[in-house]
């Protein structure tokens, strides 16, 4: 049985683990709900017992909070692995711990990231081999819509797989969920050549839909759904499905995502981290 991993928030107000709990039950997985204690126990110049003392009250503290809140949310025949880590770097825990058999990590969304400090939501999103779920706390509505991203210029076979990865994952969670799923194919006209009236924004776009068409109809072919899911839109690719998610009312955006890593990730966000950065929706996000 593949398994869950939830990271459960110091705050009361945790969304991953009712959400993960949730969906463990739906796609019949196992839970594994990690929450994270770290404090500089250096600065208190504790002898070493006491030290390890404190240590111990902190982790047991929070094993039983996290224990207390697990028992109320799980279902009736749900069998939740708890576990309490000491570490101040908790994302390199989580990623060494998704290389496992885990179908995703869930975690609450917190996207805040500043020059000189990545958030642990951008290092999952760019580092972690599982697919990463950020969740809201909005809850999950009955026929609130998924929607998928999908990437039609790929050229390498890499990419198209994960075009049909995120199709088709996205088809899981509708199917699961019992509701509709969108696909969302963004045609992105250069808007430097537009400034410059080199090319017309609507002719430009059209011939792109039409050079496109094939394109959609193989992964319709290959994914098993009727072109009336796919759906070509104009604009800023960010943007459009920032708006496009929140004309449908989706309640879970999947989108496939190349991860970057060292100065290049800190300073140059993809399109991806740009439209997480605007979206208020749930996001999942896999890779190749």
């Amino acid at each position: 049985m593949s398994k869950l991993l939830i990271v459960a928030d110091i705050e009361a107000a945790c969304s991953a683990t009712p959400r993960g709990l949730q969906l463990a039950e739906l796609m019949d997985l196992q839970p594994e709900v990690v929450a994270f204690v770290y404090a500089d126990l250096k600065r208190l110049k504790l002898g070493r017992a006491d030290s390890a003392s404190v240590k111990k009250q902190l982790l047991d503290q929070r094993r039983a909070s996290v224990k207390a809140q697990v028992e109320k949310l799980a279902g009736r025949n749900q069998q939740v692995k708890v576990n309490v880590v000491w570490a101040e770097d908790i994302h390199s825990w989580i990623i060494k711990r998704a290389r496992g058999d885990y179908a995703a990590v869930i975690k609450t969304r917190h996207p805040s990231e500043s020059f000189g400090h990545t958030s642990t939501d951008w290092h999952l999103l760019r580092e972690c081999s599982a697919p990463v779920l950020l969740v809201n706390k909005r809850k999950w509505k009955k026929g609130g819509l998924i929607m998928a991203t999908v990437d039609l210029d790929a050229k390498t076979k890499t990419k198209q797989t994960l075009n049909v990865d995120v199709v088709m994952t996205a088809r899981h969670y509708a199917e699961m969920l019992q509701t509709e799923l969108a696909v969302l194919c963004v045609i992105d006209v250069p808007t430097f050549l537009a400034d410059l009236d080199l090319i017309d924004p609507r002719s430009y776009a059209k011939e792109r839909k039409q050079e496109l068409q094939p394109v959609v109809e193989a992964l319709a072919e290959r994914t098993g759904l009727p072109l009336s899911r796919f759906q070509l839109k104009r604009g800023p690719v960010a943007k459009t499905i920032v708006s496009e998610a929140a004309d449908k009312k989706a309640q879970l955006v999947v989108m496939g995502t190349v991860g970057r890593r060292g100065v290049r990730a800190q300073v140059l966000g993809n399109t991806v981290e740009e439209a997480l950065g605007l979206l208020r929706t749930d996001t999942l996000t896999l890779k190749p």
